[in-house]
Formats: C-alpha cells, sequence, structure tokens
C-alpha cells in the first residue's frame, strides 16, 4: 500500500508540472469562456513556470529518477515526467532565444551606431539566484518625501556605491511601479534594471503612489506627475542630471510612464515601458474587459468614454513624443499584445521621435520581475539601449553646443 501511495504521488506530482507547463508553453484557454476571462489563472499558472524552467526541469527530473529508484514511478508518471522535462526544455530554450530577438530589434539603433557593442554576460551562478535582488555596487536612499501624503508620496533613489558624492550630471531612469493601479509598491518592481542602470553610473529613482480603490483616477497620475516635478527640482542634489530623464514601468506602471511621458512639460527625454496598457476606450474585447476592471476598481462611477479617452496614452501621441522603447511578451494574457502592437503603430505614424519595439516570443506578462534567463536577456538589451540613447543625446548637445560657438564666431568677424 505504501508503495502504491508512493506511485500515486509522483504521478500527481508529474501531471500537476505537466499541465503548468503545458500552459507555460501555450496559455490554457476554456471552451465557449472569452480568453479576457482566464487571463488571471492562465497567468498565475504560466508566469513562474515559465520563467523558472531550468529550476523545475531539474526539480523534475530528480524527482522522477528518485521515484524510478526506488521502483515508485509508475508508467503514467513516468510519461508525464517526460512531457514535462521536455515542454521546460522548450521554455528554456524558447527564453534563451530573448536576446536574439534584441539583436535583431536593436540592429537599426544600437548596433547601427556601435557595432561591437556587447551585452554584460550573465553567469550561471547569478541564473541560479533568481530572486536575489541586491546590487553591491548600488547605493539606495529610501523613502523621500516628493510631496505630501504619507507612505505613497515617497521615492527611493538608487545610484552607485562608489563615488555617490561626486556623481554629477548622470542621466536619470524613473521606475514607476504596475499592480492593476491597486496593489504594490517601489521596492518590488524594476529591480533588475535600476540595479543594472545604478551599477554604470545612472542615477534611478522608483516612485510610490496612491492606489485605487481608495484614491480613484486621476490620483494615480497626478502623484506621478509630481514625483517627476520633484526629480526635476532636487535630483541634481543627488548627482542626476534633470535634462536626460527616461521614464519606465510595468503594466500599470508602463501605461503611467506612457502617459506621463507623452503629457510631460518640459518633454522627458524617452519612455521604457514594459507590457502596458495604452488604450483604454477602444472597442476591441481587451479594451472593454479592462474597461469595465477600470469602471468598478480605479475611476469614479460616473466615467465617462472620454475619461478613459483622455487616461489613454494612444490618445496623446503628438509628432513631438519623446523617444520610445517598447517592449511586451507575446504570451502575455493579463494585457493583450495588441496593446502594444496598436500603441507602436500610432507612434510610428504620428511622432517624429525614435520608435523601437520588442515582442518576445512566448514572454509572459511580468516576466522581468525576478532574475530569470529572459529577464537578464531582457535587461542587458534595454540597458544598451538607453546608454545608446543617452550617447545619443549628448552627441546632439555637443553638435548644437559646436553650431552656436561657430555662429559666435562668424558675428564676430
Amino acid at each position: 500500500m505504501a508503495r502504491l501511495a508512493a506511485m500515486r504521488g509522483h504521478t500527481k506530482r508529474a501531471a500537476a508540472l505537466a499541465v503548468l507547463t503545458a500552459n507555460a508553453v501555450r496559455p490554457l484557454t476554456v471552451p465557449f469562456v472569452r480568453p479576457e476571462t482566464t487571463a488571471i489563472p492562465a497567468f498565475a499558472a504560466g508566469w513562474l513556470t515559465g520563467e523558472l524552467a531550468p529550476q523545475l526541469l531539474l526539480a523534475g527530473l530528480a524527482d522522477a529518477a528518485v521515484a524510478v529508484a526506488r521502483r515508485k514511478a509508475s508508467p503514467v508518471g513516468v510519461a508525464l515526467a517526460a512531457a514535462a522535462t521536455a515542454g521546460l526544455g522548450y521554455l528554456a530554450w524558447r527564453a534563451s532565444g530573448t536576446g536574439t530577438t534584441f539583436k535583431e530589434v536593436l540592429s537599426e539603433t544600437v548596433a547601427a551606431a556601435d557595432p561591437t557593442a556587447q551585452t554584460e554576460r550573465t553567469s550561471l551562478r547569478t541564473l541560479a539566484r533568481p530572486f536575489a535582488m541586491a546590487d553591491p555596487r548600488v547605493e539606495v536612499v529610501r523613502d523621500i518625501a516628493y510631496t505630501r501624503g504619507g507612505v505613497k508620496a515617497r521615492l527611493d533613489i538608487y545610484r552607485p556605491h562608489d563615488g555617490a558624492d561626486r556623481l554629477e550630471n548622470a542621466p536619470v531612469l524613473v521606475q514607476i511601479h504596475g499592480g492593476a493601479w491597486t496593489i504594490g509598491n517601489k521596492e518590488q518592481q524594476g529591480l533588475l534594471l535600476m540595479n543594472r542602470m545604478a551599477s554604470h553610473g545612472w542615477v534611478c529613482i522608483s516612485v510610490n503612489y496612491r492606489l485605487a480603490p481608495k484614491y480613484r483616477w486621476p490620483t494615480q497620475i497626478g502623484d506621478v506627475r509630481n514625483a517627476l516635478a520633484w526629480v526635476r527640482d532636487h535630483i541634481g542634489e543627488y548627482g542626476g542630471d534633470p535634462g536626460h530623464i527616461v521614464l519606465t514601468g510595468g503594466s500599470a506602471g508602463g501605461h503611467l510612464a506612457a502617459l506621463a511621458a507623452l503629457t510631460a512639460e518640459p518633454p522627458v527625454a524617452a519612455c521604457v515601458p514594459f507590457y502596458g496598457v495604452y488604450d483604454l476606450a477602444g472597442d476591441d474585447p481587451y479594451a472593454v474587459f479592462i474597461r469595465r476592471f477600470l469602471a468598478r476598481r480605479v475611476f469614479t462611477p460616473d466615467a465617462t468614454i472620454e475619461d478613459f479617452r483622455d487616461a489613454s496614452p494612444i490618445e496623446h501621441i503628438t509628432p513631438d513624443a519623446p523617444d520610445f522603447l517598447v517592449v511586451h511578451g507575446a504570451s502575455d494574457t493579463l494585457v493583450s499584445v495588441r496593446q502594444a502592437r496598436a500603441f507602436v503603430e500610432r507612434l510610428r505614424e504620428v511622432s517624429e521621435g525614435s520608435v523601437t519595439y520588442a515582442e518576445l516570443p512566448g514572454a509572459q506578462h511580468a516576466f522581468e520581475i525576478f532574475g530569470s534567463i529572459r529577464a537578464h536577456a531582457a535587461i542587458n538589451a534595454v540597458a544598451q539601449w538607453l546608454e545608446w540613447h543617452h550617447q545619443q543625446g549628448a552627441d546632439k548637445a555637443g553638435e548644437k553646443l559646436r553650431d552656436a560657438e561657430g555662429d559666435s564666431r562668424i558675428s564676430e568677424a
């Protein structure tokens, strides 16, 4: 009886892993049920499985090997374990192609400017510790109030640990967390990117904002704008350059970053939204789905379609829009990839700035929250783009200065 129970236990574990893997390979749907309805369960079951595929593969193999060695594995359990192993191997292989995807995406920008540019290599030791987020190269100054409003009106500053006091005119990255406008905080997201940029001489800011439903829209974008105003006025005290500010964030943070970037006065230098929501007023199934959620939890009960349109980044694109690097997962079930595609298409039609789009095969929502294979590859590439973009701005500023000096010499003559 004990052996039979052990066989059943292994079969159940193998079956669970196989189902989770299948959902990560291709998010599962329910017949006759709208995909938006199953979005959250599909994400919850697939996110960690997809990003931790190498670790789960090793754990599944070890479990199967022990069961076989002790003669406590049934044929069904072995078959399920083999299927899960194959699927997890495929997921890890697909994630390893993220760098290649970005290389193609950046071929007309970063690679064109510097064909020898190399990404920072990620060690096996780093990949083996996906949740080790601290970086000894980075100093964090926490809980600075950017306006009145308690803990939700504070920000953290990340900057190089060595030489922080001597830092001057460093480029600035402002991170806005996601969480459906209702949950989350500044310590939970964007850590890989902020640590990477801060260790390379940038000043990074992670912003809190007041959350719905206690605080209804437009409180959230108002807080982000207040934080941005504080950055412009005070970041020089921490070694940052208020003339080169880039906004970033994921999900609701991607929405807020894009909206703030497109409506900022004076303008910001660029925006890098991850898996953001860009159109709240559209008539496609996803926009209708997200609007129903927002009407209940985020906006006021009397919100009109014009309110949703005004809150949509896609409605604020002008020829003067800042440069954008838009990143989205092709398998995202929480925010449809159609949102990113439509936003990028409109940007390219209207904006005179640089527009770069990276759509990552197999990537779920929140794929860069912790240190997976895909996350490190994506952060490497985004860091390259940010450095390239900053250098482009410096080169243009130098050209303007040289032109002004030339005009001055001509007038004196």
